[in-house]
């Protein structure tokens, strides 16, 4: 999607993203957390596209040590006005590359956020900056969908998310199958207008994300079907994947 970039996602979503996510992922938020804690212990913890803090804060309010790297300084800006998001470190830049001082016994990535990295060459590139981040203990998590086009008609999908009786919003897709990229146009019809919000993700099987893993010098120790570590099979529409730093 031309001029769709590493900023752009954050730029069109700051100012409605806790609005539109909040309620939909409020019983995600609380088993991520919960998980999450539990993988890290007593830890430090960095999170890869923090956001607007929907998972750190609940992590940093358990009394663990949490860091950031965001690309968008817009959705930074909403984290810094919640309660606790003053006192979280976040270096801004791009979560392939940005690198924060010292190592990290959990650094997680959630809500198919690598699929933001456009590139399977930035996707590799975010898996080697995890890594070098990772103490000889720690874990990176990474939380995506598995991908799922069967709603799909010659690579095209029109859903709707909601109708109100004064606004209304649909989504439209474009896949294309050999870039394992997806084009979205999110529009919002209300009474005062129309606002349109686009998004561009490259999609990975599980597998080749496991593969991206080892080029990092990773190897995955778990993968669970959601949160509560419910048994990951063929048929389950999401994935937690656990990777640690592969045994000599």
């Amino acid at each position: 999607m031309k001029g769709y970039g590493t900023k752009t996602f954050g730029q069109l979503n700051a100012e409605q993203y806790d609005m539109i996510y909040e309620d939909l992922m409020l019983e995600e938020t609380l088993d991520s957390v919960e998980t999450l804690a539990e993988l890290a212990g007593d830890g430090k913890v960095l999170e890869l596209a923090i956001g607007t803090g929907r998972v750190a804060l609940p992590l940093a309010a358990r009394g663990l040590s949490v860091h950031g790297i965001e690309a968008s300084e817009a959705m930074v800006a909403k984290l810094r006005q919640k309660p606790g998001g003053s006192a979280i470190p976040v270096e801004i830049g791009d979560i392939a590359q940005v690198r924060v001082k010292g190592t990290f016994d959990l650094i997680y990535l959630v809500f198919n956020t690598i699929f933001n990295l456009t590139t399977q060459e930035d996707q590799v590139c975010c898996f080697k900056n995890a890594a070098r981040h990772l103490s000889a203990k720690g874990v990176f998590v990474v939380e995506t969908v598995v991908p799922d086009f069967s709603e799909y008609v010659d690579g095209q999908r029109m859903k709707g998310s909601w109708a109100k009786i004064d606004s209304a919003r649909f989504e439209i897709a474009i896949h294309d199958r050999v870039a394992q990229t997806i084009a979205f146009q999110r529009i919002v019809i209300g009474e005062d207008g129309t606002r349109m919000v686009p998004h561009f993700m490259r999609y990975a099987w599980p597998s080749e994300l496991d593969l991206m893993a080892q080029l990092a010098g990773l190897e995955r120790v778990e993968r669970w079907a959601w949160w509560n570590r419910s048994p990951f099979r063929s048929d389950s529409k999401s994935h937690v994947t656990v990777y640690a730093r592969a045994r000599q």
